[in-house]
């Protein structure tokens, strides 16, 4: 799986580049084209196509870069800053005796990361620092299928229905997201209704079986394929199996602007960037049209996992549905792991320079990597925020995000109103119950928080607890139902000094190691009583 060796990448000129690399079922062939002048700091990959042309014969490099040129397919990698992945089967007969496996083999050695170059990700280990293997860069649940002739037959017959293999964090459905096929020779047979089909040149007993059997069909007498990308493909993608249909910000009233600062390295920087002088931070910013006219608006810091990115957790997690819901700025941070806390305050010290920043009303939540994030603040800096939300992770108390000694005296006695939530099914150490860190970090949340109800249990004990996930019940309990999951999430609020419940602790019946739009909006309306 993936290529052990980086290949040779060619220089074609005017920003673009190719390479080639074969596998044991297809050989692949890449047109890298020119990259936004911000994607070596914002990782625009997850909002990407992973444009994928099964061509119907085996073309030589300058054949496909035309192909790719006079077709379109060349201007829509260039918007969002990818590559057109060209296939061929590495069997005798072509697409004729084609593996079966070709497709799950393309996307089992393919990804979506952080680390990429030259449409190759270039993985690497954070905490040992070690090279892993290379992949073909794309976004796997945003499959857009090409298909000619030959290969749009070999499509119609093995990819028309549920298709299982490496999904994203491990074994998965990877059906495409969307197909194309033009000029088909066989009959069709669609094995389930939500694979959105385009039909080009086609018969009409074949487009009846697509209007009868696709409930997203599309049905051309010749090919338009930046026409029908931006008015049919696009919106389409498929996440665990379902399809979604992608929103447009410009039609929400949102304002999507991609950026960054540079910011002074700090000396605990133990990132890309460690022992720099200084070094450049990337964010995404979304906010409703007009939000900024008015006076000063409040503000969310989201932190995106380890090798996921800042588009990932706001579209993931909900979290721009929820901005452009209640009326906040949000600025999703990309690669935060390359940054420090520290650098995270110069970072919104600057921002403020841009947006109308409320400092008495500045939060921050994140994902796995990213709550650990998010504790680093309530740690090393509780002044600057009036609530957080870290999410499904956490390192022992004292330790920051990269698993070092926090560079300075944790905070023991500034309360600050925390939203605490994990999945109850998860296969991490998310919650207490699950490993002692996490118990060890609720225990030092209650003590900063002045939790009136005493933190008192054991984690050895914890077959005798009270609750066999806290420890302890919270002093008021609430059951909220999310139907898009089928799912509960049970909130256990606690009672400070002052009587307000300024800690809050969830979980998350039926969820693994995710962050979930549900629980994202509960926590804004937990965070959102609160200013500084």
């Amino acid at each position: 799986m993936g290529m052990k060796e980086m290949p040779v990448i060619k220089d074609i000129g005017n920003g673009r580049k190719f390479w080639t690399n074969e596998f044991p079922t297809f050989m692949v062939k890449v047109l890298v084209e020119k990259q936004d002048p911000l994607a070596d700091i914002v990782n625009f990959g997850y909002m990407a196509p992973y444009l994928i042309v099964f061509e119907e014969n085996d073309m030589a490099p300058e054949e496909e870069i035309e192909f790719a040129d006079k077709n379109g397919f060349s201007n829509i990698a260039r918007k969002y800053s990818t590559s057109v992945v060209f296939v061929y089967p590495t069997s005798g007969k072509g697409w004729e005796d084609a593996s079966l496996s070709l497709f799950a083999d393309l996307i089992e050695n393919s990804r979506i990361h952080e680390y990429f170059t030259d449409g190759v990700v270039t993985a690497k280990n954070r905490f040992t620092g070690q090279r892993e293997d290379n992949f073909i860069r794309g976004a796997i649940f945003r499959t857009a299928l090409y298909g000619y002739g030959k290969s749009a037959d070999y499509i119609a017959d093995n990819l028309l229905k549920t298709v299982n293999g490496q999904f994203l964090w491990g074994p998965g459905e990877i059906t495409p997201a969307c197909v194309t096929l033009e000029r088909l020779s066989v009959i069709p047979d669609p094995e389930r209704d939500d694979i959105p089909v385009v039909s080009v040149g086609n018969p009409e007993q074949i487009n009846s079986i697509f209007r009868e059997k696709c409930g997203h069909h599309l049905i051309k007498e010749k090919s338009d394929i930046e026409k029908d990308f931006s008015g049919f493909v696009c919106k389409f993608k498929r996440w665990v199996g379902g399809l979604q249909i992608n929103d447009d910000t410009e039609e929400l009233g949102m304002k999507c602007e991609p950026g960054f600062e540079t910011v002074k390295t700090s000396k605990d920087n133990n990132g890309d960037d460690k022992e720099t002088a200084e070094h450049r931070v990337g964010y995404v910013a979304w906010y409703n049209n007009g939000l900024l006219d008015n006076g000063k608006v409040p503000t969310l810091l989201t932190f995106h996992g380890g090798g996921d990115s800042a588009f990932y957790i706001a579209y993931e997690s909900g979290w721009y549905r929820i901005a452009n819901k209640y009326g906040f700025l949000l600025i999703s941070i990309e690669n935060h792991l390359n940054s420090t806390a520290t650098e995270m305050m110069e970072l919104v010290d600057k921002l403020k320079e841009k947006y109308p920043i409320d400092e008495k009303r500045l939060y921050a939540s994140g994902f796995s990597m990213g709550g650990c994030k998010s504790w680093d603040m309530y740690q090393e800096y509780p002044e600057r925020f009036a609530a957080l939300a870290p999410m499904d992770a956490t390192f022992e108390v004292g330790l920051n995000t990269y698993g070092q000694p926090a560079p300075c005296e944790i905070n023991r006695n500034t309360p600050v109103p925390v939203f605490y939530s994990g999945g109850e099914e998860t296969p991490l150490p998310e919650l207490p119950f699950q490993a002692e860190k996490c118990f060890d970090r609720i225990k030092y949340l209650f003590e900063v928080n002045k939790v009136k109800k005493p933190f008192d249990k054991t984690f050895e004990d914890r077959s005798d607890w009270e609750n066999r996930i806290w420890s302890v019940d919270g002093d008021k309990i609430e059951k909220i139902e999310d139907k898009s999951r089928d799912s509960i999430l049970t909130l256990h609020c606690f009672e400070d000094e002052d009587g307000r419940y300024t800690t809050v602790l969830g979980s998350i019946s039926g969820q693994g190691h995710e962050c979930r739009v549900h629980t994202c909006e509960q926590a804004w309306k937990f965070m959102s009583q609160f200013e500084r």
